[in-house]
């Protein structure tokens, strides 16, 4: 039987700022991505994260980011690959001890924003972060998009990685995604649901050029900041149990 996990990127409220609705997402995920400080969050709300993943039996995992929180971890920032390595470890740590708090453990990491899209190109940053990652803990598995720097050094390190693809943004003929404004409105709910169980199913997606390219989907993005997106949640899960697709978290997959 076929088998996806479904991710999304929360805990990215901080003081008195509201982003997104993370419980209403976690009816439906099986893999979050919880933000560190950097980017988003803060130790209150990644706490309170935690034990809603755990109320919820989502898996959790370290979402780390440039440290730019007027930027929300979106703009490129000019770090060797020394102090992004030390931005990975000082964030996945602290996650990881909410975690051990409430007796869980870290499934995976999947980076942020502008530090995930430039590990994906760049061979140097990307070996930064998995090293880290791997003197963390070898077994995490790590988020990476197809044709990635990040999945062919993990690959070559021994590490888990997991092909993501996304729900709600455009993706390119190499299997990357085209960066898209923040809060995009959904407009076709069960059209987007249909996309994703055929990246799974076929392996196959439309792209932002309306050509067909061939991409692996072992966890689907759905950002929890996107407008509507607990609905669009429900519509692929809805899509994915009528297509017999077992929806799963990615430790229980790879």
């Amino acid at each position: 039987m076929l088998a996806v996990d479904l991710n999304c990127d929360m805990g990215e409220s901080y003081g008195l700022y509201q982003m997104g609705n993370d419980e209403e997402m976690m009816k439906y995920i099986t893999s979050a991505n919880i933000a560190c400080g950097y980017h988003g969050g803060d130790p209150h709300i990644m706490r309170k994260t935690v034990e809603l993943a755990k109320k919820y039996e989502v898996a959790i995992g370290a979402h780390p980011g440039f440290p730019d929180l007027v930027g929300f971890g979106r703009r490129p920032l000019k770090a060797t690959p020394e102090e992004i390595r030390d931005y990975v470890i000082y964030q996945t740590g602290a996650l990881r001890e909410f975690a051990a708090y409430h007796s869980v453990q870290l499934q995976h990491c999947k980076p942020h924003g502008a530090l995930y899209m430039m590990a994906m190109e760049d061979e140097a940053i990307a070996k930064a972060i998995l090293e880290g990652l791997y003197k963390i803990n070898p077994e995490l598995i790590v988020f990476a998009l197809n044709n990635s720097a990040v999945l062919e050094v993990g690959r070559k390190m021994g590490m888990r990685v997991a092909l993501e693809t996304y729900a709600d943004r455009e993706h390119t003929a190499s299997g990357s995604i085209v960066m898209t404004r923040a809060g995009s409105e959904i407009k076709d709910y069960d059209g987007m649901a249909d996309r994703v169980v055929r990246m799974v199913k076929e392996g196959k997606v439309l792209t932002h050029l309306n050509e067909d390219a061939s991409l692996t989907a072992e966890t689907i993005c759905i950002h929890g900041d996107t407008p509507g997106a607990s609905v669009l949640a429900q519509k692929i899960r809805e899509a994915l149990t009528k297509n017999e697709i077992e929806v799963k978290p990615i430790s229980e997959i790879l």
